[in-house]
């Protein structure tokens, strides 16, 4: 899955950054006020130009003082550069270049990413006025009127020129990325992997703010470890702090990764973050792995280890698949035994099943339990074939696709899981109508 690149609007107060995220977006998502200051968090969304996707992100107005409210404002637009691939600096046209658009212009130059310097509020398009915007060193000015939606068009052109640059050189390396509630031990797993101390560890929880990667080699493989921010409960997060940038790292984290560790705090209760933590991985289709961390300060018996498990299975229903294993990243007890499990759920995830063989299995799991009548009906699934890996994906070929109950459909993806091993990793199924041959 390739990561959406991400635009980020900035400027001084009162240039319009709210009302040029809305119209862009197409739904009004930040507060539009005709007063400076309005817009004192981040937001982003989803936007699409062309056939091209991206996320945008609107931010506060900057202001270089000492005041606390513009204080954190400067760190959120701190963190939403960070994020950036490209930089939207929005100005007014009307009020003209100010000593404040100066500054911020020299201060965007040391960020060395691609910058847009667009002019605002030329409602009836006075180019001249756009032209004293040269001065601030950034390109030439796109004139723009996002209340009139006057040079929309030609501006979205431009920022979506810098999403088709090719890469300098692929990185091939295989990616896991490592997720979970805050003061899990992500960290700590990440530097008993690498041997050494890349990511402070911190008792306190929320230490790791952003998704850090560190490239290894394990073996004679390479490696991408991606530490990521713990994830909180939304309701826990303070949208006048940096951290939900850092769950929006953690998504892309997710996104862009090859395999990810769930990582679950063993000497605690399995929360409904960490079921929901999971849900986001099993929904972003990514093959994975759930790690039951601080094994060695649960007290054992016999049968702790199956219990444990039997109530992580019923939590994580949704995900019948899920491999797991017991550790101690701060002992480094099993945590060599990782490798093998990410391994497994790569391979299991590009693997490819012979039309011959898939069908097969899929003939002998219609005589065992043929489809349920709906109306009088019966689905007939004629063939089936798997077009794509990463995940699989399997396509049935049938009579009428409205005949497939979900509770067949789980019996087929059943039969594939025991006919093949796809553990660790989600399957697809899709189900076509074709007409039956005479």
């Amino acid at each position: 899955m390739s990561v959406l690149p991400i635009v980020a609007i900035v400027g001084r107060p009162n240039v319009g950054k709210s009302t040029f995220f809305n119209k862009i977006c197409g739904k009004r998502i930040s507060i539009v006020k005709d007063e400076p200051g309005v817009t004192r968090d981040r937001v982003y969304a989803s936007a699409e130009w062309c056939g091209h996707n991206f996320t945008l992100i609107d931010t506060g107005g900057i202001v270089f003082n000492n005041d606390e409210l513009n204080k954190s404002i400067k760190l959120q637009v701190d963190a939403a550069l960070e994020l950036a691939d490209v930089i939207v600096f929005l100005t007014d046209g009307k009020e003209g270049v100010t000593a404040l658009d100066l500054e911020i212009a020299k201060y965007l130059r040391k960020t060395k990413k691609s910058i847009v310097l667009t002019v605002n509020k030329l409602d009836n398009y006075e180019l001249d006025l756009a032209y004293e915007f040269y001065q601030l060193g950034l390109g030439e000015p796109n004139a723009i009127s996002c209340e009139q939606s006057k040079g929309l068009g030609d501006l979205l052109d431009e920022i979506v020129k810098w999403f088709e640059r090719k890469p300098e050189e692929e990185d091939t390396s295989l990616k896991i990325a490592v997720v979970g509630k805050p003061n899990v031990g992500k960290s700590s797993l990440t530097n008993k992997i690498l041997g050494f101390e890349r990511v402070i560890v911190s008792p306190i929880a929320g230490t790791t703010r952003d998704a850090i990667d560190t490239p290894f080699i394990h073996g004679e493989k390479h490696y991408t470890i991606i530490d990521t921010a713990g994830l909180r409960r939304k309701r826990a997060i303070e949208y006048d702090t940096v951290e939900s940038y850092s769950v929006m790292r953690s998504l892309t984290a997710i996104s862009r990764a090859d395999v990810v560790l769930i990582m679950i705090d063993a000497s605690d209760k399995i929360s409904e973050q960490d079921i929901k933590i999971a849900g986001l991985v099993h929904e972003s289709n990514k093959p994975s792995i759930v790690i039951m961390n601080k094994w060695d300060l649960v007290k054992k018996d016999t049968y702790t280890s199956e219990s444990y498990l039997e109530k992580l299975r019923e939590d994580l229903k949704f995900m019948p698949y899920f491999e797991s294993i017991f550790i101690s990243a701060e002992t480094g007890q099993r945590v060599d035994k990782i490798f093998s499990l990410i391994e497994k759920v790569h391979a299991n995830t590009n693997k490819r099943i012979t039309t011959g063989v898939l069908n097969d299995v899929i003939r002998e799991a219609l005589s065992l339990t043929p489809p349920p009548s709906v109306s009088g009906r019966r689905l007939k699934i004629m063939y089936a074939t798997q077009p794509e890996t990463n995940p699989p994906k399997f396509i049935f070929f049938c009579n009428d696709q409205t005949l497939v109950h979900f509770s067949y459909r789980r019996y087929l993806e059943n039969s594939l899981r025991k006919a093949f091993d796809f553990s660790g990793t989600p399957i697809k199924l899709y189900f076509s109508d074709k007409k039956e041959e005479e």
